[in-house]
């Protein structure tokens, strides 16, 4: 049986290459689309590469559109050639849902495993999700509730990002330190990570800021987590200090390194908060983008620890709020402050409870062999 995945950036590449692995263990499955190096390896034949077409903002989507638009259209023609029992399309959902109208349309059943955030804004467009998705699994503990509002049966199977954690949390002991360690002469007083993104335009945005902290921080460490399915250009400017390292695809075992963290908006928030790293979440877009979000999203937060617990559990620095002095002074309170480090480790633990066990793709992969009526 043939499954046809999607998934337009690293998350979603690794995400869906756990959902790969288990569904691979329960029944004869080929896999082919667009995705990541992770999902290749996990035994899926990558028809394009999802750096080639992942871009996210208002204003760059429309800059983009014609390489979005090509990219679109040869998805659709891939769908048709390989002719799969499925589609299975992860998170990156502006791009997905144009996929859903079409697969739907050939009468392809339509598997959506990490939903689009409708519920923080456009909820009408979860109309659209509920016409063209055969089978939704959510991984946000709300999301379910929200669904039902809407009338809508979903499926919670739990958040991947606890099994990609798995592995790395029970092998810190072998972890290679000398990657992430000064030497004894530098004498710093603190490892700061930064997570700039896995995105062009979100470490170009973010970058001036980062540049400014590590200068005005000559005694403290940092360990900037590059990826490097991006030019190394990008993080020249990074090598040429000396109270940094530019660590490449390691970002959990950086943070295993590290005392606090600055982290872009999206899944890294949440990885970080998993791995009990206190956190500054910052986020920097152009003007424009920036302005259309603040018009059109209805949800108090932007970063997934603080939606999964309702409350400001880490710190929010968007835009011009995320300043060098704010910065500086939030990182000091988590350093320093030890009331405040235990509130947020303490907030951590409650979100941690509600997401449940390490086993989504282990229950995604169930729920899409039962949707499928595959026989173990």
């Amino acid at each position: 049986m043939k499954l046809f995945f999607i998934a337009g950036e690293r998350s979603g590449d690794l995400h869906s290459s756990n959902l790969i692995r288990s569904l691979s263990e329960k029944s004869s499955f080929s896999f082919s689309g667009f995705g990541g190096d992770e999902m290749k390896n996990a035994g899926c034949d990558i028809i394009a590469h999802y750096r080639d077409f992942s871009v996210m903002g208002f204003v760059e989507v429309v800059k983009q559109y014609s390489k979005i638009k090509k990219y679109l259209q040869f998805a659709k023609e891939s769908i048709i050639a390989d002719k799969p029992s499925a589609v299975v399309l992860v998170d990156f959902g502006g791009f997905n849902l144009k996929i859903a109208k079409f697969a739907k349309k050939e009468n392809i059943p339509v598997i959506f495993y990490i939903s689009p955030k409708v519920w923080a804004w456009n909820t009408g467009r979860t109309k659209k999700l509920k016409k063209y998705i055969d089978h939704m699994m959510v991984i946000l503990p709300f999301e379910k509730g929200f669904f039902r509002e809407w009338d809508w049966k979903v499926e919670y199977v739990g958040n991947p990002v606890k099994d990609a954690l798995v592995h790395v949390k029970s092998n810190i002991q072998n972890l290679p330190k000398e990657v992430f360690t000064f030497p004894a002469s530098y004498k710093l007083e603190k490892m700061v990570a930064l997570l700039p993104g896995s995105r062009n335009q979100e470490v170009e945005g973010i970058k001036p800021l980062f540049l400014d902290l590590i200068k005005s921080n000559p005694k403290n460490g940092f360990l900037l987590a590059a990826v490097d399915n991006l030019n190394k250009e990008l993080y020249k400017e990074f090598d040429s200090l000396p109270n940094v390292k530019v660590v490449y695809n390691q970002t959990y075992e950086l943070l295993l390194h590290s005392d606090v963290a600055v982290v872009t908006s999206g899944t890294a928030t949440l990885e970080t908060a998993l791995l009990n790293i206190p956190q500054v979440v910052v986020y920097k877009t152009s003007f424009l983008s920036y302005h259309i979000a603040k018009n059109l999203i209805k949800v108090p937060y932007i970063s997934l620890v603080n939606l999964i617990t309702n409350k400001e559990t880490v710190k929010e620095l968007i835009q011009d709020q995320a300043s060098l002095e704010n910065l500086n002074s939030e990182l000091s309170d988590l350093m320093y402050n030890s009331v405040r480090r235990e509130k947020v480790l303490n907030e951590y633990n409650e979100m941690n409870q509600l997401l449940g066990a390490e086993k989504a793709s282990e229950m995604a992969a169930q729920s899409i062999v039962k949707f499928l009526n595959i026989k173990n």
